[in-house]
């Protein structure tokens, strides 16, 4: 059995090399939800959507998020009908006491549905009212994810981070924003001060989580401030890394990052923006894989390759260096061949 740590495209796209040496139903996926958002009424967990849409093989592989050839006739609507109104678009926050009354899975992260800054193809909506609905009816997040992973024909078992809400707040010169008003609305323009995990210290990790915890770990090459640092506060999720075999694959190149804004991010938090920045954020790792390109020296035990994961044969390049990579940290570690 193996758990990978999800968040951003870096892990979904290393998923591609599942099959050869490991059968995916001995994998589990835990997905990031720090980026979640309500949006319009319905709950948005968009690093749970891309392991479900790729695993479901109908993943918009050329912006690695939404449906591959869905449409925006409900989107482009409701901007329509806002720019004919006078009303203006952009991030809509709901007011103050709005974000911690109704459901309780949304808070500090709720958005009006006017003029929507984050496009939701029609096929990808559908997704997201099955969601909120069974959420409504009383189930928990993980039983709706695995409801959808069903629905989908996953093959890993893929579990949400937590049944909490966690918001992932980006506090910038301009003042505080949701990651997503931050990443998807400016660009990862305004400058970084700091990121918080709101809500993350009244959160739990699932049962789920923490058994998928026990058994070897491999975070993916994900950004380590947004996609893996909501799951890393979650209390007693460090304490069980540190009890496990974990071997993490670095988004960097020494100072050059593969994607997205973890170099910015990181800078904001006090951290290097490079490969060593990494390896401090993860203490609890074991062994790394870094590109060979990367002449970053660490103190742990470290496998070199070509960690560039443009397809399915990349994928299993960077999952080869990661089987040894385990190896090298834990001797008795079930390592697939």
């Amino acid at each position: 059995m193996l758990t990978f740590l999800a968040g951003g495209t870096g892990t979904p796209k290393l998923l591609d090399g599942l099959g050869a040496a490991v059968a995916p139903s001995d994998v589990t996926v835990v997905g990031n939800t720090g980026d979640d958002v309500e949006l319009g009424g319905h709950l948005v967990c968009p690093d749970l959507d891309t392991v479900l849409f790729h695993g479901g093989d109908v993943l918009d592989r050329d912006r690695w998020w939404g449906i591959a050839g869905d449409t925006t006739a409900t989107h482009d609507e409701l901007h329509r009908l806002a720019d004919a109104a006078g009303v203006e678009g952009g991030p809509r926050y709901l007011p103050d006491d709005a974000q911690t009354r109704g459901r309780a899975i949304a808070r500090w992260r709720r958005f009006s549905g006017v003029a929507e800054f984050m496009e939701i193809g029609d096929r990808d909506r559908a997704v997201h009212l099955t969601r909120t609905g069974l959420l409504d009816e009383g189930r928990s997040l993980t039983a709706v994810t695995r409801t959808l992973a069903e629905a989908f024909g996953l093959d890993v078992d893929l579990v949400p981070m937590s049944d909490d809400p966690v918001a992932t707040i980006v506090h910038t010169a301009e003042g505080a924003m949701h990651f997503q008003e931050y990443w998807v609305h400016r660009r990862a323009d305004p400058a970084v001060e700091d990121v918080e995990f709101r809500g993350a210290d009244a959160a739990e990790p699932t049962a789920a989580v923490l058994d998928a915890l026990s058994d070897p770990v491999v975070v993916g090459p994900s950004n380590p401030v947004t996609s893996i640092g909501p799951i890393l506060a979650l209390p007693g999720v460090r304490e069980a890394l540190a009890e496990t075999p974990v071997v993490v694959v670095s988004p960097f190149v020494g100072r050059e990052v593969f994607s997205g804004p973890a170099a910015k991010l990181m800078a904001g938090v006090g951290r290097d923006p490079s490969t060593e920045g990494v390896a401090e954020a993860y203490p609890f790792a074991d062994a790394f894989v870094l590109d060979r390109e990367d002449e970053t020296e660490l103190d742990r035990p470290v496998v070199r390759t070509d960690s560039r994961i443009d397809d399915a044969a990349d994928a299993r390049r960077v999952l080869d260096a990661v089987w040894e990579a385990l190896e090298s940290a834990d001797a008795d570690a079930e390592v697939p061949r």
